[in-house]
């Protein structure tokens, strides 16, 4: 059945025009059905773990626009919340945690982890069966090292300058964190493939910030152990890595982590993408401000994109997330620029 869905057909390898298209963070505060929901949950949390109003918002966007994939609404946080590290989340702020040191590390317990998240696999098991048939569904969790970073400084920060000194002067402990992460992300993304997802989608978010020997070991070790956990379970499942930032290092990422898929941010040059798409299917890659922008920008965008790439195998994406202040009429435009093409 799931060979009949246009991105799978492009996780296998297949080259498919116009390729098949869905936008990271879909669904979101861009959309006023979402803000109306958001409303009735209390916490962002208490959203991402009420299975019928996680699955009314994952499908919000498929309704809307017809997307050839839905991906789970939840977020990369909700290991550490398994974890009791008391994530929370405040308007303006973020996430916020109380930050981890070598000796918390030392205490975590993942025991219970698909107890905790038992609600988001059953929004998956919901979502599946009310996806239209030919829609994808995409199941996902953060890279270790992104979820660490988060960790370590109990909040976002612009460079992750905490985590990068925390492995410095903790090596062993931050590699245990990374290790614990790894294992658990494994064992919840087999978690939900066996619950409905297609394919799963691992985001790393902060690759950006690290040199080439801290990429090697806070990057593509932890996620190849993933994907190494997970093939072992499910030796067909289908996995795209979206390295953000890391440039130059995608050369070699798709082999070294095994991912059938990779995903590219906007910042990744599509005579650079063009190369990589020789080895496999690529994901992305639209800045999300010319989302916002509409308009001729919206459209070069696209084409450009569509022209460079749009003979190999392609999942059409931007290269992160949609932002809140775009324009639900401009996504309409994006979607309808590519199908048309």
């Amino acid at each position: 059945m799931s060979e009949e869905r246009k991105v799978m057909r492009v996780l296998s390898g297949e080259t498919v025009f116009p390729p098949p298209i869905w936008l990271m963070r879909q669904a979101g505060r861009y959309l006023p059905e979402y803000r109306e929901t958001r409303k009735t949950a209390g916490s962002f949390l208490d959203l991402c773990y009420a299975p019928k109003l996680a699955m009314e918002v994952t499908l919000q966007p498929i309704r809307r626009f017809g997307f050839d994939a839905a991906i789970l609404f939840s977020d990369i946080l909700v290991i550490p919340d398994a974890l009791k590290r008391d994530v929370r989340f405040e308007e303006g702020r973020g996430p916020l945690m109380t930050p981890i040191d070598a000796a918390g590390i030392a205490k975590l317990d993942g025991s219970r982890l698909l107890e905790h998240l038992a609600p988001v696999l059953e929004t998956v098991s919901r979502v599946r069966q009310a996806l239209p048939h030919e829609t994808t569904l995409l199941g996902f969790c953060g890279a270790p090292w992104t979820v660490a970073t988060y960790m370590i400084a109990g909040h976002g920060t612009p460079d992750q300058a905490p985590a990068r000194l925390f492995a410095y002067r903790e090596p062993e402990a931050f590699d245990a964190l990374l290790d614990l992460l790894a294992d658990l992300s494994a064992e919840y993304l087999c978690a939900q493939i066996e619950a409905g997802a297609d394919a799963v989608q691992i985001f790393d978010s902060w690759a950006g910030v690290l040199g080439e020997v801290e990429f090697e070991r806070f990057c593509v070790k932890p996620t190849a152990k993933i994907i190494n956990l997970v093939r072992q379970r499910h030796p067909a499942a289908r996995i795209i890595a979206f390295a953000k930032g890391a440039g130059l290092l995608l050369s070699t990422y798709r082999q070294k982590v095994g991912a059938d898929a990779v995903g590219l941010d906007w910042s990744v040059p599509l005579s650079f993408a063009k190369e990589l798409q020789k080895q496999g299917p690529v994901q992305g890659n639209l800045d999300p401000m010319r989302v916002v922008a509409g308009g001729c920008a919206l459209d070069e965008g696209v084409d450009r994109i569509l022209q460079e790439l749009g003979d190999g195998p392609l999942v059409f994406n931007l290269g992160h997330g949609i932002t809140p202040q775009a324009n639900p009429d401009h996504v309409k435009q994006l979607v309808e620029r590519v199908r048309s093409a």
